[in-house]
């Protein structure tokens, strides 16, 4: 089985215009000949567990006026395409505590996958905290169902838009 490992994020990335000062940023990669479109596919569809946690998300910040549904400009995507090129695909959303976004890069035989958040505010740094152990268990299943996808398996899911 391919080996996930916690990596900085290719500096050619074009998530990087967007690090400022401050920002959170991770990066993990893996062996894989998928391409970033077909890799955010796989890894952002979300087991049931991490759907129960965003639903719960949601219930829990919707009083606070957050986003609790994106607006993807596909009708399938959990979150909107934002930047793609033949080698990166960048999708998430600004709100009013952070604006976040997630990178899938293919760099020679490796996707790297990185989450980039920019807090806004108090309620922004306050949420990181808050979700910081939810989005480490997330994002390790999310390169562990990368790593170990077959090549002729289907790729279907409502994660991202072609």
């Amino acid at each position: 089985m391919p080996k996930v490992i916690k990596t900085s994020l290719p500096k050619s990335s074009h998530l990087w215009s967007m690090v400022q000062k401050g920002d959170f940023i991770d990066g993990y990669a893996t062996k894989s000949d998928l391409s970033p479109a077909e890799a955010a596919k796989i890894g952002l569809s979300m087991p049931n567990w991490a759907n129960a946690l965003l639903a719960l998300r949601n219930t829990i910040v919707s009083p606070l006026g957050l986003k609790t549904d994106m607006n993807a400009t596909e009708s399938d995507a959990i979150f909107p395409v934002t930047y793609q090129s033949h080698d990166e695909i960048i999708l998430g959303t600004d709100d009013s505590h952070l604006n976040f976004r997630i990178a899938m890069k293919r760099e020679s035989d490796m996707i790297h996958m990185a989450t980039w958040v920019h807090r806004n505010n108090a309620l922004g740094r306050a949420y990181l905290t808050v979700i910081m152990p939810f989005h480490i268990l997330i994002v390790r299943d999310c390169m562990k169902r990368i790593a170990t996808h077959k090549p002729d398996a289907p790729i279907a899911s409502p994660a991202v838009a072609k």
